[in-house]
């Protein structure tokens, strides 16, 4: 008989800390230290990053948990307290990445900072995060894959014991859904980390770079997961979406979903749109003119004087009005 990890880590009296918890503290952290180390590059305090982070997470949080219990409301209906609970499980990413922005819009602007200066600095910061915080759902045993041989985690994937054994659920081995999305995530941060030098790319097109990879990442690893919030949608938009994903079935069987609970993945679409709205995006501001500011241009903030902002040291491009009153789009 297989043996699961346990998801309490300690407990101190009253106190019960889960792994969970933790693990999604240390992505917090290690998000931080990469914003703090790139934002030093541009001047700008350490400080800045940490209450951005105070202000962030409970959003991320807040927004996650609001996301998943609106599409299964008939979950919590009848337990709210249920709701609170987050150590049980039932976060979305999306709804994370929702109330983050939104925080994080509303502090840069009090900053009198550009949204997409700061959201370029701190993109790494977000899909490392994502890479860590996946981790969490493999201790509460959650967003794992359809059904597998043991032969597949072992002798395919080589995996070691620990992971093999926390995909031993309900009597049947399970695709490491959590463990695809984690390694994905680990590729896209080392993408941004090249782009983020490259002379061509400007003001947000790091931040829209995060999106486009791991939107889809999430679209081709989200059709694996039995788990999926899912809505029943019209026959050619189920057709539509199992076409883009049938490249998958030369290695992969899709997870399955109840056909009465829906037939399309809420996350795989959302993930499309993202992908198809931000490429979209990325041209039309080029096209606008609204992205002349590069990314190794000093980053200003219109609150403080030119003088008082050492970031413009160390770049070449020099301070100008346009950086001092640059506007969101």
């Amino acid at each position: 008989m297989q043996t699961a990890l346990d998801p309490i880590a300690f407990t101190l009296g009253p106190l019960t800390v889960h792994w969970y918890g933790i693990i999604l503290g240390t992505a917090a952290l290690v998000g931080l230290f990469l914003a703090v180390r790139e934002g030093g590059r541009f001047g700008i305090s350490p400080d800045f990053f940490m209450d951005l982070v105070l202000i962030g997470v409970p959003s991320a949080i807040i927004g996650a948990r609001l996301y998943y219990v609106a599409f299964k409301w008939e979950d919590y209906q009848d337990n709210l307290l249920e709701i609170f609970k987050i150590w049980h499980g039932g976060i979305a990413i999306y709804g994370a990445l929702i109330g983050a922005i939104i925080a994080a819009v509303i502090y840069t602007r009090i900053k009198g900072y550009s949204f997409w200066r700061i959201a370029d600095i701190c993109a790494p910061g977000l899909i490392v995060g994502q890479m860590i915080g996946r981790w969490g759902n493999f201790m509460n045993q959650e967003a794992y894959g359809g059904p597998v041989e043991e032969s597949f985690l072992r002798n395919s994937l080589h995996l070691p014991d620990f992971i093999v054994n926390q995909m031993f659920i309900q009597g049947e081995y399970h695709h490491p859904a959590f463990l695809y999305e984690s390694v994905w995530n680990l590729a896209g941060l080392l993408l941004l980390f090249w782009l983020r030098r490259r002379p061509f790319l400007r003001a947000g097109e790091l931040f829209f770079s995060y999106f486009i990879w791991y939107s889809i990442g999430r679209f081709f690893i989200e059709g694996l997961r039995t788990d999926s919030l899912a809505f029943i949608a019209p026959e050619w938009l189920s057709t539509l979406m199992h076409g883009l994903w049938s490249p998958m079935l030369l290695v992969f069987e899709a997870g399955e979903l109840d056909p009465g609970y829906g037939n399309v993945r809420i996350s795989q679409l959302l993930a499309l749109l993202i992908v198809i709205g931000v490429l979209c995006w990325l041209v039309y501001r080029r096209e606008k003119g609204w992205a002349d500011a590069r990314y190794s241009d000093p980053v200003l903030s219109s609150k403080k004087p030119a003088q008082e902002q050492s970031g413009s040291d160390d770049h070449n491009s020099k301070p100008n009005a346009m950086n001092l009153s640059e506007k969101t789009e």
